[in-house]
């Protein structure tokens, strides 16, 4: 599977996504300009974002997120309902325009917890590089299936089915897949 041959999920739920975004530029006292700037994009972007139009990729909604200093998870988990059952394939993902990444988000964190986890697909031919994310952020790797070569710049590391691996998510870091079909879990740790 190439970066052109990753089927993008349906569209997310922009519902969600433009709520939790006033919500919190309105926590953080920012104006839309402000923060547009802080995430070094488009005003105009961030004003269809808020009235739930456009279709945002994994980076700009990163941008806004890291702007914002939340985590990801914040701008596009729906609210909980007391059970929750994620299918495999299901949930809400969003796919990097950069590469053939696609993350899937399975738990965000709780209030008194600070930690997020994702299943993401990835296959080879393509770098996933990731900026830092907010201060603090610990990002743990479980590999399922495949190989994949992942971590901070400089210090990555290959790893295989049942590696595990722990590193700071604040600093440039990057996931690079070494088989077709490779599969981890992601668990991000905020502090």
């Amino acid at each position: 599977m190439t970066a052109e041959s990753v089927t993008p999920p349906p569209r997310l739920p922009l519902d969600w996504i433009a709520a939790s975004l006033r919500r919190e530029r309105t926590r953080a006292g920012l104006s839309l300009s402000e923060l547009a700037k802080r995430a070094g994009i488009a005003k105009s972007t961030l004003s269809q974002l808020e009235a739930a139009s456009g279709n945002p990729s994994m980076e700009t909604i990163w941008a806004l997120a890291v702007a914002l200093g939340v985590p990801f998870s914040a701008l596009v988990e729906p609210p909980a309902p007391a059970v929750r059952v994620i299918r495999a394939g299901e949930g809400p993902a969003v796919y990097s325009e950069q590469s053939s990444y696609l993350a899937t988000l399975l738990s965000a964190s709780p209030p008194g917890a600070r930690r997020d986890i994702y299943t993401v697909a990835l296959e080879p031919g393509t770098v996933r590089d990731s900026d830092p994310h907010i201060p603090g952020t610990v990002e743990h790797i479980v590999v399922s299936v495949g190989r994949v070569e992942a971590g901070p710049r400089g210090e990555s590391v290959e790893l295989g089915p049942g590696d595990y691996m722990a590193y700071r998510g604040d600093v440039p870091h990057a996931y690079e897949a070494l088989e077709p079909g490779t599969k981890f879990v992601l668990i991000m740790q905020h502090v």
